[in-house]
């Protein structure tokens, strides 16, 4: 399994595009092939920053999604939204001793 978390920080006025864009796709993307749980978290602190949170089957399920229609259409909408680079980070739980995390800028 592949657990992805994106931190986004919107513009304030561009919220609530965000929002209605997140809810408008979220069931979509969690039928995809491989998808096992999606939710949206807001930062307690910094309303204007969010993150999605996402577990996969495997890292090629997720890149088949990112290679999607789907996605096609919803990351270049929610780009456009951004007041800063997002921050996403990939995480393998660990099945034994060894774990596996990698933090990317988008």
């Amino acid at each position: 399994m592949l657990i992805r978390i994106v931190r986004m920080t919107f513009a304030p006025e561009n919220v609530g595009a965000f929002l209605q864009l997140f809810h408008n796709s979220a069931d979509q993307i969690r039928q995809m092939p491989g998808c096992r749980f999606l939710e949206l978290w807001q930062d307690a602190d910094q309303p204007h920053v969010y993150c999605t949170h996402s577990h996969w089957e495997s890292a090629e399920t997720l890149n088949a999604y990112r290679r999607s229609a789907l996605f096609g259409q919803v990351w270049p909408a929610t780009k456009r939204l951004f007041a800063a680079p997002p921050l996403a980070f990939s995480v393998h739980p660990a099945s034994s001793a060894r774990t596996n995390s990698t933090a990317t800028l988008l």
